[in-house]
């Protein structure tokens, strides 16, 4: 089972933005990234990334891709050190290719993200690094990302017949790539959720609860699916995930059930049963305590988000 693919599809991709852009000479480009995980490639450099004010800015030079795992609000800046005037320029929320290519000599960047409809709560988000950056030098010329990278840039730049169909796939394509090059970097750690993935036990009981999160499982029926006793399944479980397979799994189906809810208009009584649980009030309390809103609200909240 490919679990990075199905982890992604249930993450709750509200809309994809990609665009691209000249940094003024003065000032910034503001990105507030509420909900969201972005990239940025860096097509002329020098730019630099501003972050919390303690931390010192990221430089990026021409061809260096800044892959940004968990929403934080960030500044893009020619300068090393931020002007204190002009204020920045906040980037707008706007579908793809929302304006013309930049024609301004000088730094540039084309930037993506993808907005979600609330913070991801499968584990593998909480252990990805704020920024991970990939240098141009590091990045091998025909490797499927820096083809893949290359194309996007070009299709941003060029725009022609069908522009954006074609940038569609790549922009997907331009992302699971990423986030498998960053993932990897964590396993190889010694750490993470791909790194407990190894255990070939583990592993089978991950992917029997992404295969039907409707199945009311047991731990003793995952233990038995995958030929343990339940103490040795559990014990096994939470030593490589650092929780319990059904704390997992109900992660899981909230996660699920955050799509749905934004997704559809289905009846609450439906959510709960496609997600596992038998009636809507128990699975309404969970997810209450899981997301912080009963699902009736969760669905009336503001969706402006902004990358």
């Amino acid at each position: 089972m490919d679990l990075l693919s199905d982890i992604l599809q249930q993450a709750g991709l509200r809309r994809r933005l990609l665009d691209a852009h000249a940094l003024p000479a003065e000032g910034a480009l503001q990105f507030p990234c509420e909900r969201s995980i972005g990239f940025h490639v860096v097509t002329q450099g020098p730019v630099f990334i501003h972050t919390a004010p303690a931390d010192a800015p990221l430089r990026l030079n021409t061809g260096d891709i800044a892959l940004m795992a968990r929403g934080c609000r960030h500044l893009l800046a020619r300068s090393e050190t931020l002007p204190a005037l002009p204020p920045p320029q906040r980037v707008a929320v706007a579908p793809l290719l929302a304006g013309p290519p930049p024609a301004a000599a000088g730094p540039a960047v084309v930037s993506g993200a993808w907005q979600l409809w609330n913070d991801p709560l499968h584990p593998l988000f909480g252990e990805l690094p704020a920024w991970h950056l990939l240098r141009a030098e590091a990045l091998p010329r025909l490797s499927p990302l820096a083809l893949t990278v290359a194309l996007l840039t070009a299709e941003v730049r060029e725009r022609g017949l069908g522009s954006l169909s074609v940038i569609h796939g790549l922009f997907d394509a331009a992302f699971a790539l990423l986030l498998r090059e960053v993932v990897a970097e964590v396993a190889r750690s010694g750490r993470g959720f791909s790194h407990a993935l190894a255990d070939p036990r583990v592993r089978q009981a991950v992917e029997l609860m992404h295969a039907d999160t409707r199945r009311p499982w047991t731990l003793e029926a995952l233990a038995r699916a995958v030929g343990l006793s339940r103490t040795a399944l559990a014990e096994k479980f939470r030593s490589a995930m650092g929780d319990t397979p059904l704390n997992y799994l109900r992660g899981l189906r909230m996660q699920q059930a955050i799509r749905l809810l934004s997704d559809s208009s289905r009846p609450l009584e439906a959510v709960a049963a496609e997600v596992g649980y038998q009636d809507a009030f128990s699975f309404s309390k969970v997810f209450k305590r899981t997301v912080g809103l009963a699902p009736r609200d969760f669905r009336r909240q503001d969706t402006t988000l902004a990358f």
